[in-house]
C-alpha cells in the first residue's frame, strides 16, 4: 500500500470533493478512475495535483522533534518505548519519560542528561522492563 493514499483521502475529504469530482481528477492525473491499485508515483502525482488545487496538508499535534545524536538519549527512548509496548506507563511515553528523568535526576529535558546522568536511569529502565518482561 503506498504510504501516499491516506493523504489523497484526506485531502479529498478537505477539499470536499464529491465522488465523481475525486474521480475524475484521479482518472485526469493517473488514467485511472480508482485510487486502489495505483502506483506509489501515480500516488505522489495526485498528492500533488490535490496541493496544486489548494490542499494544505496539515501537520499532526505534538512538537516533532529528530533523533538525538546521544546514544544514551535514544537507549532512553527506545527503553521508554519498550515499557509503553508492555503497558507500563499511564501517560505517553515521552511524556512519562520527561517525569521519570524530572524525579530521579532533577533534569527537565532527557537530551540535556549527560552520559553519567542517564546511566543509571537507563539502568532503572532495564530493571522494570525485565520484571515486566519476565
Amino acid at each position: 500500500m503506498s504510504r501516499y493514499l491516506a493523504q489523497i483521502h484526506i485531502a479529498k475529504k478537505a477539499l470536499a470533493l464529491d465522488e465523481d469530482s475525486y474521480r475524475d481528477v484521479l482518472e485526469r492525473v493517473t488514467g485511472k478512475r480508482s485510487a486502489k491499485g495505483l502506483s506509489e508515483g501515480q500516488c505522489l502525482r495526485v498528492v500533488t495535483e490535490f496541493k496544486r488545487l489548494g490542499w494544505k496538508p496539515v501537520k499532526r499535534g505534538g512538537s516533532f522533534r529528530p533523533a538525538s545524536d546521544k546514544g544514551h538519549v535514544r537507549m532512553l527512548f527506545a527503553l521508554a518505548k519498550s515499557l509503553d509496548g508492555l503497558g507500563y506507563w499511564q501517560t505517553p511515553y515521552k511524556d512519562a519519560l520527561r517525569s521519570f528523568v524530572k524525579k530521579r535526576s532533577d533534569v527537565d529535558d532527557p537530551e540535556w542528561l549527560t552520559y553519567s546522568q542517564a546511566s543509571p536511569l537507563i539502568e532503572a529502565l532495564k530493571v522494570i522492563e525485565g520484571r515486566l518482561a519476565g
